[in-house]
Order: C-alpha cells, then structure tokens, then sequence
C-alpha cells in the first residue's frame, strides 16, 4: 500500500490555494486523497496489531485520520485548512493518551513517530521515575541495534533547562529526565511514500520501537 502521486498533487495545491472556495471546487481530490489516507492507515493498523496488543484490529481507520480542517478559534495564522495529512494510532485512534503512534504526510516532511508527546504532570512524574528505577532496561532499549538504526536517538528539542525536581545535576539519566516528551521520529521521504512496500517498511521500523513504548506504557500502569 502507498500513498499515491494524487495525494500529494493534492498537499501541494491546498498549501498553494488555502483558501475555502478551492477546496469547495475541488473537494472531489480532497475525498479521493482521503480515501487513499484511510486505505493506507488500514494496513498500518493491520501490521501494528500484529504485534502490539494495545491496538485493535478491528479500529476504523477514520478514527485515526485527522480533520483537515484547522480550530483557528485562538490562532494567528486563519488560514482554514491544514497542508497535511495527521494519522495518529493508538488504542483510540488519534485522541490518544499515553503512547502511541504518529505518520505525518505532507510533501518534503513527512515522519514516522512514536511515544508520548506532552503527557500530563502525573504521567511524566511516572514516566521519570520508572527511568529512575530502571535505567539499564531505558539504556539497553535505546541502544538496542534495531532501535538505533532506524531512529538513533530521542528527539531532545522539548526539554527542561535545569534538572526537575528530585533529581541530581549528575544523575546518570539527567538528559533523559529533563524530557517533558518521550518521542522518537524520522522523517520519510516522498519517493518512500510512493513506493508499494511502504506500509510494510513502516510496519517494521514500528515494530522495532515496540520495547520502547512498553517501558513508556509500564511506566503509568
């Protein structure tokens, strides 16, 4: 399964005519391209409950396809439709607590992404502690050959400046434990996109972050 050259035909233009009265005389590419998404996100579904049993098989794939339309209630920028498409895949689809998992698909940058993005105080207390506690597991995780071949590392823009409360300056895991997210990404070419095996390959750099989003989920059980 793949995402198709109209589906991105699509990204380019809406970012190029923004404006509600193209999308009104060219919703017919806008459903095709969001039939195309849905498909797509079928056979991720698919794959990823082939291992993970958080996810169900039988979760409609419209439940993890975010709206188009963009909330510019409280925005600067009203312009009315987002330029991308948002997959979000968790045991309740994209409204998502706690881990789950993300492919964002918009022309030049795109990503594959996994983990908990701004949880709750009592999640992230849980989360850095269970680090605490086990940081040989967090650092045999992280360096596992799988893990780092796809996805290296943490992403560490979102992060304290001074050690959180509780914890030492010179605390082994500090640079983790300053995290306020836990996520993992890398981005996807559109030549990747396009090709047929693509949810396949997706399927597998995924299931390499498995042992990542148990410890994250252990954590707040």
């Amino acid at each position: 399964m793949k995402i198709e050259q109209s589906t991105f035909r699509f990204l380019r233009l809406i970012n190029e005519n923004n404006n509600r009265e193209w999308f009104q005389e060219n919703k017919d590419q806008y459903e095709a391209s969001r039939n195309n998404v849905l498909e797509f996100t079928r056979e991720l579904i698919k794959g990823l409950a082939s291992f993970d049993p958080t996810i169900p098989q039988s979760l409609d794939p419209k439940s993890c396809v975010m709206r188009i339309y963009r909330d510019v209630r409280f925005s600067l920028n009203k312009l009315p439709y987002k330029t991308n498409f948002g997959i979000g895949i968790s045991a309740n689809g994209k409204n998502f607590p706690g881990p789950g998992y993300y492919v964002h698909i918009q022309p030049g940058a795109s990503f594959i992404g996994a983990g908990t993005w701004h949880p709750s105080a009592d999640e992230l207390k849980a989360i850095r502690q269970e680090i605490d506690y086990n940081w040989t597991e967090w650092q045999s995780i992280l360096n596992a050959p799988d893990f780092k071949e796809d996805f290296s590392d943490l992403d560490i823009e979102d992060k304290l400046k001074t050690s959180p409360k509780g914890y030492a300056s010179d605390h082994p895991a500090i640079e983790y434990l300053k995290l306020k997210s836990f996520i993992v990404s890398k981005p996807l070419d559109d030549r990747f996109l396009a090709e047929d095996s693509c949810t396949d390959l997706l399927i597998q750099s995924a299931g390499k972050l498995f042992p990542f989003m148990e410890f994250l989920r252990t954590a707040n059980s």
